[in-house]
């Protein structure tokens, strides 16, 4: 059975490390770590395919691959889940390579009301003004929205996000602030583009142009 005896206590009850080294020779283990962590690769592949069908496929493939490679894993400082999040970047890089589609995130009501206080969404008070910020984080690129991601919808820390993005806590911050001002620019450039093409705000213009 390993290092533990299951019998000790529940499932439930042990580490991380602990499940690793039962899960070696015991499904129910790895089944234990499969339940903690399921439900957060998920959330996480589905936002970044933006179909429930390849994100649940996507999910199963990543389990079935750390199940394949539990017993080379070795604790080196990073957290299983961590290894299971670079295992789910992989899988949905070579997702997207594959079915050549522009890398994307199907943000929507459930993105803008989970984002904390400090998220780019202060002044998407309106539903038309959530969809452009929507819109707007889908066209950054595809290790952007992984940030965002992690940081408003997993709400890791930057050392976490560190971990999974294979990054220093200092890099993690200034990516974050250039993400932030990459975000401001293009929905300043966004609404530009909107009054320039709304014919009302032409109209305004002409007027005034006669006056």
């Amino acid at each position: 059975m390993g290092l533990f005896s299951r019998k000790s206590k529940p499932l439930s009850k042990y580490s991380d490390n602990e499940l690793i080294e039962l899960a070696k020779d015991d499904r129910e283990a790895f089944g234990e770590l499969y339940e903690r962590y399921m439900p957060k690769i998920y959330n996480y592949i589905y936002y970044r395919t933006g179909n429930q069908q390849d994100a649940e496929d996507l999910t199963a493939r990543v389990f079935y691959r750390a199940m394949g490679h539990i017993e080379n894993y070795v604790d080196k400082g990073v957290p299983f889940q961590a290894w299971l999040y670079r295992i789910a970047h992989n899988l949905v890089a070579n997702f997207h390579r594959d079915q050549g589609r522009r890398k994307i995130i199907p943000l929507d009501d459930y993105v803008a009301h989970t984002l904390r206080s400090d998220a780019p969404d202060k002044q998407a008070e309106a539903s038309e003004e959530q969809a452009a910020l929507m819109a707007a984080i889908g066209r950054l690129p595809a290790e952007r929205q992984q940030l965002l991601i992690l940081k408003f919808i997993q709400q890791k820390s930057n050392a976490e996000i560190g971990e999974i993005m294979n990054r220093t806590e200092g890099a993690i911050k200034s990516l974050y602030h250039r993400t932030l001002l990459a975000l401001r620019d293009e929905m300043q450039m966004q609404e530009m583009n909107s009054q320039l093409n709304d014919p009302a705000v032409g109209k305004t213009a002409d007027k005034r142009g006669k006056g």
